[in-house]
């Protein structure tokens, strides 16, 4: 089970990156249920954690704009396993999307400091 909270009338969790060779780093997501994909982080956290560069791709964003994008990979703990995800190198505030959650249940009390449960479905 993963937990978090809301903040902002934002649905927020933390992900831990394993790195190679260094300790792992944990980061704060806000869950976007609007975007299909699995991470983003912006630029400047990508180039610091030194994550593996794979190609860029057009991204298109909720506004049905288009963008060049770095994809990168990451490994991280995903409900207690280890596993490899790829990321968007972009925007400003680390994104979990919804390729991360499919076949899970994500339950979100919307008020301040409300509780986010990313759980297995059973």
């Amino acid at each position: 089970m993963i937990n978090g909270f809301v903040v902002g009338l934002q649905a927020r969790v933390n992900i831990v990156l394993c790195l190679a060779g260094r300790p792992d780093v944990e980061i704060e997501c806000v869950v976007d249920t609007g975007f299909e994909g699995t991470l983003t982080l912006p630029l400047d956290i990508v180039d610091a954690l030194d994550l593996p560069y794979i190609t860029r791709i057009r991204a298109n964003l909720a506004d049905d704009s288009n963008v060049m994008t770095r994809i990168h990979l990451a490994r991280i703990i995903w409900h207690g396993i280890e596993r490899e995800v790829v990321v968007l190198a972009m925007g400003r505030r680390p994104l979990l999307g919804t390729a991360l959650i499919e076949d899970y249940h994500l339950s979100v009390d919307f008020y301040e400091g409300g509780s986010v449960v990313i759980d297995e479905i059973v």
